[in-house]
């Protein structure tokens, strides 16, 4: 069985770069006469529209890909998310942090000798709000959870093993490397690192299809999978479409918008040749 998804968040247009990434796991998929699923990330409800999740569908639609009804929607899982965090909560690998972006660039910005100052996440999180001791009592509502990595390492008694290319990570070095992740974010419920490995999971999806910019973020979703015992998928980080300059393009690049170039009079077929499919 062959399982994919494309999920998209419905915050403005998609460009070429989504299509390329939608095109590729629909391919994929159907050459092995597997499934493709949409899957709508919307868990930022301040940002997302029901303008732009309809422009998704009829884009999408456009291109030829084809996806099983209804589409999940984050929004609707909370329930779902709460209850994972809650495991992990009981288990002390979670902790309320109160740092803004502001307090944690401050407190990075004079780093240890040898440790690296950004990970996957941006910069990595100095632990400001980490006690020695787990966190106890109810876990909090509306707030900021990290994981503790360290601990959450603690229990990984072997190394992470993933589908691509042998990718094998330590889990003593995600401490440095990675540091404590946000897991639930403040209005949103979840953080995207949570919300993607127990989507995948509830779908069965076996094959992860996405770009090369979340290649770092697998080794998180990899641990996360083992703490909450999931399965794990295998990878396929694909190359970035990128502008002249080289620049990955961004939802900003509205003149690459997938609406754009059928505006203009573009074919599918002629999307499928801008980005090299």
């Amino acid at each position: 069985m062959f399982i994919t998804r494309f999920a998209p968040s419905p915050t403005g247009p998609l460009h070429l770069g989504h299509a390329y990434s939608a095109l590729l796991a629909h391919d994929m998929a159907r050459a092995r006469a597997g499934t493709f699923l949409l899957r709508i990330d919307d868990l930022d409800q301040s940002r997302c529209r029901p303008e732009w999740e309809a422009q998704i569908f009829d884009d999408l639609g456009w291109l030829g890909l084809n996806w099983p009804r209804p589409v999940m929607h984050q929004s609707d899982r909370l329930p779902r998310y709460r209850e994972a965090l809650k495991v992990l909560w009981d288990h002390g690998l979670l902790y309320p942090c109160s740092c803004s972006r502001a307090d944690i660039r401050a407190a990075a910005s004079a780093p240890q000798e040898g440790v690296p100052l950004h990970g996957p996440d941006g910069v990595i999180y100095p632990g400001t709000c980490r006690h020695a001791s787990p966190s106890t009592g109810p876990m909090p509502g509306d707030a900021v959870l990290r994981l503790d990595m360290a601990r959450a390492c603690a229990m990984l008694t072997s190394p992470l093993v993933y589908k691509e290319k042998g990718e094998i990570v330590t889990p003593h070095d995600l401490p440095r490397t990675v540091g404590d992740v946000v897991l639930a974010r403040r209005d949103m419920g979840a953080s995207y690192h949570l919300s993607v490995v127990l989507d995948d999971a509830d779908q069965g999806v076996t094959h992860v299809i996405r770009g090369q910019d979340l290649a770092e973020a697998t080794q998180i979703h990899v641990t996360l999978q083992r703490l909450l015992d999931l399965p794990t998928p295998a990878y396929h980080h694909h190359r970035l479409i990128r502008d002249e300059t080289g620049k990955r393009l961004a939802k900003r690049d509205d003149a690459r918008a997938i609406a754009t170039y059928r505006n203009a009079g573009a074919t599918p077929q002629e999307i499928r040749n801008m980005v090299g499919l």
